[in-house]
């Protein structure tokens, strides 16, 4: 026995050395990794190395002669590095994480590799028992697609202190970040409220890592065997408060799920981003992931925010693949993963699916995202697979010779896109119905101000303190606020039940409501959480299921109007505009606020509106100076006046659309024509 182990690991050996001396160039980056002194790479502790990534371009070839040659060095710098996983460190091919390191050794380095944001903790993802080396890379292009954070990830070939060891997938670790996942980083001082509501990441998971268990939760049998760690805080930092408040949303969650709860106001529509759950469920059930909801079940929680399922990690378990070495064989087409008999995880997965009100969204985005034209649109998947495959296949032939471990790799492509046939085709005729909640009404909200990036000045010396939006009830009824909320990650507000907006009435929300009354003299209506970008944010107001309510992505360039630190904020010209389209605003003066109105009405009527040459316009107050000005707010002509009426000749004027301010004493009007 010894001697036929010695003779398979010599095999190895021989195996390695032939490959590390034939392997000179890719098609993909190449990435170098050199431990001090060759030390072999542990499980822990850490060992410091140096690593050089080989990158010349996309579609450009890559060789290793070009490991001295800094124009062709994506990175070249210290790391400290590790083997990771948990199975998977059964497998003669190692994954493994890094941090990328300064020259010291200790601090981090934070750095962009091969495109994606700068950070310092990365993974390199052996893919291992998985034969066709995509199903993560599917599974994450597809959860991005689809408007989620998932891990960034870049193929790759590697090669370890001169051996070669295979194709690779460099991917971001999953961490606190605003490029990764966007939760303000919680200290081990936040006890109390608001500070101890986040942000955290939390999962289910297996406790191989080392980390202590923090709590555990029992599957829809009534087993207490779904294990959650915490990933952020660190278990080794997390205080009592804090685990006790996160405990007890997971426990709320399962309260109000098991109760069908669905009030706005206390039900689990006010605990959980549904619309991220949605997500979450539909590509685990897509892929059909027999570890989903029980292992590398990742969930998110912002400060004052409601709990987010995700990112997705690990789906190598997926589109049929098991470990089938262990006489495993669940990810199958026809069963839903959150109750297959086998790895459910806690029942509330099961609860909300049999929730009528949250299956019939679950439904809903599920024949949207697979309609023509959506990124879960079998051709388009099938397209994807094709890309990818076409890409590493020359990856391929070198993984298979190196590990054995492919076999026939299309015959492997053609059994993930037979699954996929099918097991869209399960899911249609099985997830029900969505008629009920396809066309729901949402009350007529408008984001009609937004200060992103305020001008500091002696008075109000800190930009972020001044930032608000506006938020303007177009309707002519009262609007319950209830349950509705800022979707997305970064800015977080929910309005408090019971609270409402009168029919054409506008409110503010600030950034902080001190600095808002100080500045403007009147109190917000409300203060929300973390800040707006200074270059560009996507404001998603929907109701507590998720319907969206109004949609507006600003930009900091054009053809968005410049309010990027100049004292000015975006207004929207007109309610009945789109103001998602950069046309529609203008940026205005930002030390004025409540006095301007952008409708023409009692106070200031425009007309004939659109108009062929001349103005009409008649004020409630007597004028000093009328403006005209482009849609950029930009001033194109000044004219005095000394009356609450003025004729304006714009003959000359080109077509479009044009802004008029009427200054007096008592106020600024504002107003907007259309030149025919």
């Amino acid at each position: 026995m010894k001697g036929l182990l010695f003779t398979v690991c010599l095999f190895t050996m021989f195996s390695f050395t032939l490959t590390a001396q034939t392997f000179s160039n890719s098609n993909l980056p190449i990435v170098i990794i050199s431990t001090d002194n060759s030390v072999p790479i542990p499980d822990a502790p850490r060992v410091l190395g140096n690593m050089k990534i080989i990158f010349r371009g996309p579609g450009m070839r890559n060789y290793l002669t070009d490991k001295d040659s800094l124009y062709f060095l994506n990175y070249n710098g210290r790391i400290d590095i590790e083997i990771r996983g948990s199975y998977s460190q059964s497998s003669p091919k190692k994954a493994y994480g890094f941090t990328t390191r300064q020259v010291d050794n200790i601090s981090t380095n934070n750095v962009s590799l091969l495109g994606m944001p700068i950070e310092n903790d990365w993974i390199l993802n052996a893919m291992s028992y998985e034969p066709s080396l995509i199903r993560d890379y599917l599974c994450y292009n597809l959860s991005r697609r689809i408007g989620d954070y998932a891990s960034r990830t870049a193929y790759c070939e590697l090669v370890v202190n001169g051996l070669y060891r295979g194709l690779y997938l460099l991917e971001e670790k999953i961490k606190p970040d605003g490029d990764r996942v966007d939760v303000q980083k919680i200290a081990t001082t936040d006890n109390s409220t608001p500070e101890v509501t986040g942000g955290y990441i939390t999962k289910a998971d297996k406790t191989t890592g080392g980390d202590p268990i923090a709590w555990t939760m029992s599957s829809f049998f009534g087993n207490n065997d779904i294990q959650f760690i915490h990933d952020w805080p660190d278990p080794s930092a997390v205080t009592y408060q804090q685990n006790s408040y996160i405990k007890s949303v997971f426990f709320n969650l399962q309260s109000t799920a098991t109760s069908n709860n669905i009030s706005l106001t206390n039900g689990f529509p006010s605990i959980i981003d549904i619309p991220s759950f949605v997500d979450f469920m539909i590509i685990n059930e897509l892929s059909s992931n027999a570890d989903a909801y029980v292992y590398s079940t990742y969930f998110h929680k912002d400060r004052n925010a409601k709990l987010r399922a995700g990112p997705i990690w690990d789906l190598n378990l997926t589109f049929g693949n098991d470990l089938f070495n262990l006489g495993f064989d669940r990810s199958k087409t026809d069963v839903w993963q959150f109750s297959d008999y086998d790895n459910e995880g806690p029942r509330f997965w099961r609860d909300l699916f049999n929730n009528t009100q949250y299956k019939c969204y679950l439904s809903k985005r599920w024949h949207e995202l697979c309609s023509p034209g959506y990124p879960l649109y079998v051709p388009n998947i099938l397209n994807l697979i094709d890309s990818t495959v076409s890409y590493i296949s020359e990856a391929v032939v070198r993984e298979n010779a190196l590990w054995g471990n492919v076999g026939n790799h299309q015959l492997q492509i053609n059994g993930i896109k037979t699954f996929i046939n099918s097991r869209i085709a399960w899911i249609d005729n099985h997830i029900g119905p969505y008629s009920a909640c396809y066309n729901v009404a949402v009350p007529p909200l408008a984001i009609t101000k937004i200060m992103y990036h305020p001008a500091v000045s002696f008075s109000f010396p800190t930009s972020d303190d001044q930032e608000f939006i506006e938020i303007t009830n177009t309707g002519n009824s009262m609007v319950d606020l209830t349950g509705i909320y800022f979707a997305g990650t970064g800015l977080v507000y929910q309005f408090p039940p019971s609270s409402s907006i009168l029919p054409n009435s506008s409110i503010q929300l600030a950034s902080n409501a001190s600095t808002f009354h100080a500045k403007y003299g009147i109190f917000p209506f409300g203060q929300y959480t973390r800040h707006l970008s200074n270059s560009n944010y996507n404001l998603l107001i929907v109701d507590g299921f998720g319907n969206i309510i109004d949609h507006v992505h600003y930009y900091d360039h054009s053809p968005w109007p410049d309010a990027d630190g100049n004292g000015k904020y975006l207004q929207l010209i007109d309610t009945a505009f789109d103001n998602n389209i950069p046309s529609s605003w203008i940026a205005l003066d930002g030390s004025i606020l409540n006095i301007e109105s952008m409708a023409s009405g009692p106070e200031l009527l425009l007309y004939p509106n659109p108009i062929v040459d001349i103005l009409e316009i008649i004020s409630s107050h007597p004028l000093d100076l009328i403006q005209i000005c482009d849609i950029q707010g930009r001033i194109l002509e000044s004219i005095t006046v000394n009356s609450n009426k003025a004729r304006i000749n714009m003959q000359l004027y080109a077509s479009g659309v044009y802004i008029i301010k009427a200054l007096g004493n008592k106020e600024t009007l504002v107003g907007r024509v259309v030149k025919k």
